[in-house]
C-alpha cells in the first residue's frame, strides 16, 4: 500500500471514530445513537483491516472480520431488540446537557492529546500519532456512563469505552493477538447480554430504566 495512501487513510478512520463519540453525546435519540455505535464499529473494523494490509499482517485481517460481526452486526443488533421492547426512545434528561457535553468533549480530547505526547514520543510512526484518538474514546465512554440517565446510554457508554481500548491496541502495537481479541469479544458481548436482562427486569418491575430513580429504593 502507498505510504501516503495509507497516512490519509488512517487519519481519516480515526477522525471518524472520535467524531462518532462525540456525535453520540450530541445526540439524544436512542436509535440513532445505535447507528452512530454501529458506523463506530465500521470504522474500528477498517482501521484493524487498513494496519493489517500495511502490515501485512492476516492475523488483523482476521480481527477485523470478527469486529465486523460483533460491533457492527451483533452488537447494535441486541441494542435494537432492547429499543424494541420499550416505549422510551430520548435520553431526556441527561445530567449534563448537551452543550456542557461538547465542550467536555473537547477538553477532554485536549487532554488525551496531551497525555499521550509521551507514548507518541517512544515510537513515531502514523499510527502512532493518532493514538490520542483511542485514549479519547476511551474517556468519552466513561463520561457517557456517567453523565447519562437511561441504562441503554450507559451500555452504549461502555462499548463506546471498548471500542476505545480496540483503537488504541491497533495503534499502539499494531493490533493484540486474534485469540486475545476473540476472548475479549466474547466477553463483552455477554456483558452486553446480561445488561440487556437486567434493562428488562427494571422496565418491568419499575416501567422505566431511568438509574436516577433507583436512588429511592430501600431494603
Amino acid at each position: 500500500m502507498n505510504e501516503n495512501v495509507y497516512v490519509e487513510g488512517l487519519n481519516l478512520v480515526c477522525g471518524g471514530l472520535l467524531l462518532s463519540a462525540v456525535l453520540i453525546l450530541w445526540r439524544r435519540e436512542l436509535s440513532a445513537i445505535v447507528r452512530l455505535l454501529a458506523l463506530q464499529g465500521g470504522l474500528l473494523t477498517v482501521l484493524a483491516a487498513l494496519l493489517g494490509i500495511h502490515e501485512r499482517n492476516g492475523d488483523l485481517l482476521l480481527v477485523a472480520a470478527g469486529v465486523l460481526v460483533l460491533k457492527v452486526i451483533g452488537l447494535p443488533a441486541v441494542l435494537r431488540r432492547v429499543l424494541q421492547t420499550t416505549t422510551e426512545d430520548r435520553e431526556s434528561e441527561p445530567l449534563v446537557n448537551v452543550t456542557a457535553s461538547l465542550l467536555a468533549a473537547a477538553l477532554i480530547t485536549l487532554a488525551a492529546y496531551a497525555l499521550s505526547r509521551p507514548l507518541v514520543a517512544l515510537a513515531p510512526s502514523p499510527a502512532t500519532q493518532a493514538l490520542p484518538v483511542g485514549i479519547a474514546m476511551v474517556f468519552l465512554g466513561f463520561f457517557v456512563m456517567i453523565t447519562r440517565r437511561r441504562a441503554l446510554s450507559q451500555i452504549v457508554g461502555f462499548l463506546i469505552l471498548d471500542n476505545g481500548i480496540s483503537a488504541t491496541a491497533f495503534l499502539a502495537a499494531a493490533g493484540v493477538p486474534l485469540i486475545v481479541e476473540l476472548g475479549v469479544s466474547l466477553d463483552v458481548l455477554l456483558v452486553v447480554l446480561v445488561l440487556q436482562v437486567l434493562t428488562a427486569r427494571m422496565r418491568l418491575a419499575f416501567g422505566n430504566t431511568d438509574l436516577d430513580e433507583l436512588h429511592e429504593l430501600h431494603d
